[in-house]
């Protein structure tokens, strides 16, 4: 599984039991033709989708729950609004997504699989809505794990 991320993972301050099951979840794109991302392994709807979108890199985001502690459906609906506000504002195209471990007793969590983002300002965003982790893909269209702290 690829993992990308600021330092070693020996370095991050993410218990690496919440890294494995960031590197098990299932990232599912809705909508159109639905698909699955999964950590390092190619996805050729993922990059029948960038041409489709006519880009090289996307990246799987969500605003819910913050630095992976659990917050009501409330909070986390306002939260994803103010990412898909700010995705609007950015002139960006993006289809939404939930990420949900196969087998884990963590609630699903609503996302967006944002196109043309590119790494850098994806882990901007991310640091934004006070996420540990992300997916980005590039021309590959393999899912990498981007830790954030």
């Amino acid at each position: 599984m690829t993992v990308l991320q600021k330092s070693s993972a020996a370095a991050s301050i993410i218990d690496p039991g919440t890294i494995q099951a960031y590197q098990e979840t299932e990232y599912r794109v809705l909508g159109g033709q639905p698909f699955t991302l999964r950590v390092g392994q190619a996805s050729a709807d993922l990059l029948t989708t960038h041409k489709l979108h006519q880009v090289d890199g996307s990246a799987f985001l969500t605003a819910c729950n913050p630095f992976s502690q659990r917050f009501d459906d409330g909070s986390n609906a306002n939260r994803q609004s103010a990412l898909a506000a700010e995705l609007t504002r950015r002139g960006l195209a993006f289809a939404a997504g939930i990420g949900q471990h196969p087998c884990n007793d963590w609630p699903g969590e609503d996302s967006f699989m944002v196109f043309g983002l590119d790494l850098e300002a994806a882990k901007s965003l991310g640091a934004r809505f006070e996420q540990n982790a992300l997916i980005w893909s590039g021309a590959d269209g393999v899912p990498q794990l981007i830790l954030l702290r």
